[in-house]
């Protein structure tokens, strides 16, 4: 099981960035699907950006270019960082993690990973 911890949500205007933090702890996979999803008011959830053990990463369309996802194995430690942000990125943002089985076929995937933070809040006004 790994327990997942998010941070560095916050209030930015557009055009600003941000970068969220998710500490990892527990018995994290040794062949593993890390990523970020996000859901806003109304809708369903979005992944958003995700990468797995062998350093793959896929981005939904709507923030590539803008946004880098980054697993740091020495501190347990998955990024997002967040450029060029819009309002409409507003959301919370969870991390989530699984054992990887196969080649991850996209970030759409990353709302169904096995493991999920809480979540915190982005808030991007215009």
């Amino acid at each position: 099981q790994v327990q997942l911890v998010e941070s560095g949500g916050g209030s930015v205007q557009a055009g600003g960035s941000l970068r969220l933090s998710c500490q990892a702890s527990g018995s994290m996979y040794s062949n593993y699907w890390l990523g970020w999803f996000r859901q806003a008011p109304g809708k369903e959830r979005e992944g958003v950006a995700a990468l797995d053990s062998q350093d793959n990463t896929h981005y939904a369309d709507s923030v590539k270019g803008r946004f880098t996802i980054s697993w740091d194995n020495a501190k347990n430690t998955l990024y997002l960082q967040m450029n060029s942000l819009k309002s409409e990125d507003t959301a919370v943002y969870t991390c989530a993690a699984d054992h990887s089985t196969t080649e991850l076929a996209g970030a759409h995937w990353v709302p169904f990973f096995g493991n999920k933070g809480q979540g915190t809040q982005v808030t991007v006004s215009s």
